[in-house]
């Protein structure tokens, strides 16, 4: 049992060290957030490489969508194993473990024989993916002070843009080369093992956070993890480990209504995740598709329009943190989803009167506002969480990212088929109209939050 003494001790530690920048705190930051760069280009290598797997194995629209869809679902089952074990186990585990388990289904799917066994290996793939996520955030808000945590945090976004203009050039290349579509789409694929192995190596001597140590009673290791991170050997830490009971999941929720800052920021958190993956899983994760279909450029001049799109999207994937501290959590998922609606709405009447011609301008303005409305859906939930339940709280949040993003793009195929590529835009834009409404009336403004 934790003595009144020694629970103070250990408040005392963890607010120490939120209050404290770690000189190397911004190097951990950047590290968890590049693991993005990676779903990046799996998400949309697959987007754009469905048109080369649909002229091989001609499979029908609902396993061509499972297949692109696939790592998605795989991520749901990876946010709420990962998470739960973070704060179980440690972060430091589950980060190093997601990216070998990464490195090698990357590989695997390059090597499939059929359309099964894609389906089959992308599932299994999105396992790590969905883990690496929620583990992440643990340590961006364990290694970070009020203030510089929100702005990494946010930073996912761009780091997701920078992953598909990297995808987007490297496609471009092959087309250009003109490497046969069979082969295309296999080293594309499996070209996403590379990232992962590179940041493998870079993450492999980091150490645990020493806020999970401190709030498992691992006194004697946190101090150790301080001396190295922060130069800090908390002094006032006594040399004892103490036990500590297990982190139940259970009571995560029942923590966070206790207090409703956190509870409405959770919540909001929770919608603006299902609202932004709609919209992106939906609209912009078919464009290329989009666009071909309806004869904006061919695939090379569609791949060229989607790299500029994706070029503009990573400008305001960068914008979006600088300005936070100024316009706040708050102002900027209001602005993000107020430019998607419109861009949506803009879109869908293009497709109506057949001026496909303003697709792209469409099609820009809703990748800068959706930049800006997913920024902060993952940060938030993580950061309002107490230490103890925070790798459950971002795998929460996570899920609530993948589930419908495994749904849209599994079955927006189905509905473009069914009612058509203007009715379908349209029906999109009920997601924007959503989040907009969540952030004007749910969410609390949090930036700078620092009650853990």
């Amino acid at each position: 049992m934790v003595t009144q003494s020694q629970q103070a001790v250990m408040d005392r530690a963890v607010s120490h060290l939120l209050a404290n920048y770690s000189p190397k705190g911004q190097r951990v930051g950047w590290l968890m957030i590049a693991s993005i760069l990676i779903e990046a280009w799996d998400l949309y290598s697959i987007a754009f490489v469905l048109i080369f797997i649909r002229e091989i194995f001609h499979p029908s629209p609902a396993m061509l969508g499972l297949a692109a869809a696939g790592t998605q679902g795989g991520a749901v089952i990876g946010a709420l194993l990962g998470g739960w074990l973070s704060d179980k186990i440690g972060r430091r585990a589950i980060f190093l473990s997601t990216m070998v388990m990464f490195v090698v289904f990357a590989l695997a799917q390059a090597f499939v024989p059929d359309m099964f066994w894609l389906v089959v290996v992308r599932l299994i793939l999105g396992i790590p993916l969905g883990s690496d996520i929620s583990n992440g955030y643990t340590y961006i808000m364990e290694y970070l002070p009020a203030g510089k945590r929100e702005v990494m945090g946010n930073r996912w976004q761009f780091m997701f843009a920078v992953g598909e203009v990297i995808a987007l050039a490297i496609i471009a290349v092959f087309l250009v080369l003109e490497l046969p579509h069979d082969i295309l789409w296999r080293v594309t694929l499996g070209l996403g093992a590379v990232p992962a192995a590179i940041i493998f190596v870079m993450r492999y001597n980091l150490p645990e956070t020493a806020i999970w140590l401190i709030r498992r009673g691992r006194f004697r290791e946190a101090k150790q993890v301080t001396a190295q991170m922060y130069d800090d050997p908390l002094d006032f830490v006594p040399n004892e480990d103490v036990p500590m009971p297990k982190p139940n999941p259970g009571a995560f929720l029942a923590d966070i209504r206790r207090d409703p800052i956190r509870w409405r920021a959770t919540l909001f958190g929770w919608i603006a995740c299902f609202a932004q993956s709609s919209e992106f899983s939906t609209f912009a994760f078919y464009i290329p598709v989009l666009f071909v279909m309806v004869g904006v450029s061919g695939v090379l001049g569609t791949d060229l329009v989607t790299l500029l799109l994706y070029i503009i999207a990573a400008i305001s994937g960068w914008v979006g943190p600088l300005i936070t501290p100024r316009i706040g959590q708050r102002g900027l998922s209001i602005a993000g989803f107020a430019m998607v609606l419109v861009a949506l709405l803009i879109a869908a009447a293009a497709l109506y009167t057949s001026h496909v011609e303003v697709l792209p301008f469409a099609a820009a303005l809703m990748l800068w506002g959706h930049y800006w409305d997913a920024e902060n859906v993952m940060t938030i939930p993580s950061m309002v969480a107490r230490p103890e339940y925070r790798g459950t709280a971002s795998g929460v949040a996570y899920v609530f990212v993948k589930l419908p993003s495994f749904l849209a793009i599994f079955l927006f195929p189905v509905l473009f088929a069914a009612i058509g590529q203007a009715n379908a835009t349209l029906f999109t834009a009920i997601f924007p109209l959503i989040g907009l409404l969540a952030a004007i009336f749910i969410l609390p403004e949090v930036y700078g939050f620092e009650q853990d």
